[in-house]
């Protein structure tokens, strides 16, 4: 086996220039992250020659008025005499109020928009905003090796959108809780490189029964920190005590923060709903999805600890869905209503009304 990296390992790392500001070639493009560009690599990408393109997602070109002529993405030209503030300000909504009127935008019609569709999803998938400046090259190969860049295939990246990530145990041990000292954490891994997961056991439950269980995404502000705006910390602290006092279960805490956007994102969208939008309206103007989490690492988890079917604490039907759809069976849903405020009424209400929760 040779000693360089997989297809899986340079999808990982181009993640990780991305982040950095380092373009990556994807397909036929070479590729920069909107929101990490620099004038001196904006400056590069021009020397190429040809039009730069700005690709944003369908979601954020509804709100600009732009024409998403790919469907699920629009394709900007770049016009010539703007730099990256412009780009970013396509990309971040934080002064679409102030500054309403950035277009108008040419839009691309022709062409295949397949590998600026890989774009987005590698900028969505390394908690970026989702846009991405391209160029199309005519040697990707040469042009990666001369310029020391990562070079990504449209082919693999096509599959590692297609394919549910590979997720391994990496350590176990016991871990005394309030709600129990028979406890123990599991740390699971994932193949791609992405953020680690945590399940937390407790007791022993049957791997022939239907377990109580609860799939939690990482909240910092609400887990840690006590927020008022969501319900999650509370979510959080009365799932465990039931399990606590059932003596079995097992909760899994994912970390897909922001129903999948990440940290960052997430206070970028807090900050929209200061303006007055609701927490759907927010992902929308941001370019994300209602909510962007993976629910098959979760299923994924399950089975690697041997659960086949749960009893699912949950308010929220799309998990069960979900779940069932990757080969768990959901026997019961367990109602898990607490944790409401004054300060989050409307965000519960917005779920219940958009997002089909059962509140």
């Amino acid at each position: 086996m040779p000693l360089g990296p997989d297809s899986t390992e340079r999808l990982a790392r181009a993640r990780g220039d991305l982040r950095m500001g380092v373009p990556v070639v994807l397909g036929p493009l070479v590729v920069l992250a909107a929101e990490t560009l620099t004038q001196p690599r904006l400056q590069a990408l021009r020397a190429l020659g040809g039009t730069p393109v700005l690709a944003i997602t369908a979601r954020r070109a509804a709100t600009l008025k732009a024409r998403p002529y790919d469907g699920d993405l629009a394709r900007l030209r770049l016009p010539d005499d703007v730099g990256p503030d412009w780009v970013r300000s396509v990309a971040e909504p934080a002064d679409d109020l102030a500054k309403p009127l950035l277009g108008p935008f040419v839009a691309l019609r022709e062409g295949d928009a397949s590998a600026h569709r890989a774009a987005l999803w590698l900028t969505k998938t390394a908690r970026l905003l989702p846009a991405a400046l391209a160029l199309n090259i005519d040697d990707p190969d040469a042009f990666a090796a001369a310029q020391g860049l990562t070079r990504v295939t449209l082919a693999e990246a096509t599959s590692a959108i297609e394919a549910a990530t590979d997720i391994a145990e990496v350590v176990a041990a016991r871990v005394p809780l309030a709600v129990s000292q028979s406890a123990r954490v599991h740390v699971f891994r994932p193949g791609d490189g992405s953020e680690e997961h945590y399940a937390v056991e407790i007791g022993s439950p049957s791997r022939a029964a239907p377990v109580l269980a609860r799939l939690h995404s990482a909240c910092f502000t609400g887990d840690l920190m006590g927020s008022l705006k969501c319900d999650c910390g509370a979510q959080l602290t009365a799932a465990l005590a039931q399990m606590g006092a059932e003596g079995a279960g097992v909760l899994l805490y994912l970390n897909q923060e922001g129903r999948g956007i990440g940290l960052a994102n997430k206070m970028r969208a807090y900050s929209l709903q200061d303006q007055g939008f609701d927490t759907v309206e927010a992902n929308h103007r941001l370019g994300f999805e209602d909510d962007e989490r993976d629910f098959r690492i979760g299923a994924a988890i399950l089975r690697e600890m041997g659960f086949q079917a749960v009893r699912l604490m949950t308010n929220n039907p799309a998990k069960i869905d979900m779940m069932r759809a990757n080969g768990i069976e959901v026997t019961e849903r367990v109602p898990l209503k607490v944790g409401h405020t004054p300060e989050n009424a409307r965000y519960l209400a917005t779920k219940a009304k958009k997002s089909g929760h059962l509140l």
